[in-house]
């Protein structure tokens, strides 16, 4: 493994949310609170942004620079080679809360929760499932609703609930995209708190942990962390793999003083 490589780094509150689209090897991620959603070719080191009108959070992939982007004022097709914005549909959410993480599934549902906004609330929020114009809630009472991950087969699906400090296991029946809880198969105990995630081919989890400083991987079936990559700043946001199987990190500022890093940054691991 090589040296974190910090690629991106910006005065921003809050980078999140990166997914990469390893068809055309390009990443996309968010500054929520910037309204922003990020393009980034690796190998022509080109970065485009576009600005919507409210905090955004997740990235789906549609085509070739072509993703749905999730704000809390609805869910915009973001075309990155006319940097333009059609807005196409919204989930029937309060005001009070904001989307937060999601996935899609093998069916083409888009998985997303929610969170209070502009307060963290307990139990505020809910995980969705959207399809065809009509949206389910697939998990709910959720407090800061975070990473989602799929096994291969699509019949497991892993959640965090930030405060739980927990990784919640859950059958998933693709046919109907409803959810049944199994049982936490992941505990932290240490200062960081889970965040976003992603898996592996081995189905084994990476995992960022806000207030750790660090993106961990881990063994859901043990419960076992098998691994631990340091990152120079405190509030580590989610992460995902490219085409070779190295990570994308992203983070987030920290509110602490003693922090030297006060904004935001998109690391790249080479794990392989």
């Amino acid at each position: 493994m090589t040296s974190n490589l910090i690629y991106f780094s910006q005065s921003a509150e809050l980078f999140e949310g990166p997914i990469f689209d390893s068809k055309y090897e390009l990443l996309y991620f968010v500054s929520i609170f910037d309204h922003l959603v990020y393009c980034y070719n690796p190998k022509t080191k080109e970065m485009l942004s576009l600005k919507l009108d409210s905090p955004t959070s997740n990235v789906y992939i549609v085509s070739e620079k072509l993703v749905l982007v999730a704000s809390k004022n609805g869910f915009y097709e973001v075309d990155f080679k006319t940097l333009s914005a059609t807005y196409k549909f919204q989930i029937d959410i309060a005001d009070s809360v904001r989307y937060n993480d999601g996935i899609e599934d093998a069916y083409g549902r888009y998985l997303i929760g929610t969170m209070g906004y502009p307060e963290v609330v307990k139990n505020v929020g809910n995980v969705y499932s959207y399809h065809n114009g009509k949206s389910n809630i697939i998990i709910k009472n959720t407090t800061i609703s975070n990473g989602l991950a799929f096994t291969k087969d699509h019949k497991t699906l892993y959640f965090i609930d930030t405060p739980t400090k927990k990784v919640g296991k859950y059958n998933y029946d693709i046919e109907t995209g409803s959810v049944a809880f199994i049982d936490y198969v992941i505990a932290f105990n240490g200062q960081g708190s889970p965040d976003g995630m992603c898996i592996d081919e081995n189905g084994m989890l990476w995992i960022a942990e806000w207030g750790g400083a660090c993106v961990s991987q881990w063994n859901p079936l043990t419960g076992e962390r098998i691994n631990e990559i340091s990152l120079p700043y405190t509030n580590v946001t989610s992460c995902c793999l490219d085409q070779d199987a190295n990570l994308y990190v992203t983070t987030a500022r920290a509110e602490s003083s003693s922090n030297y890093n006060n904004g935001s940054a998109l690391f790249h691991i080479k794990l392989n």
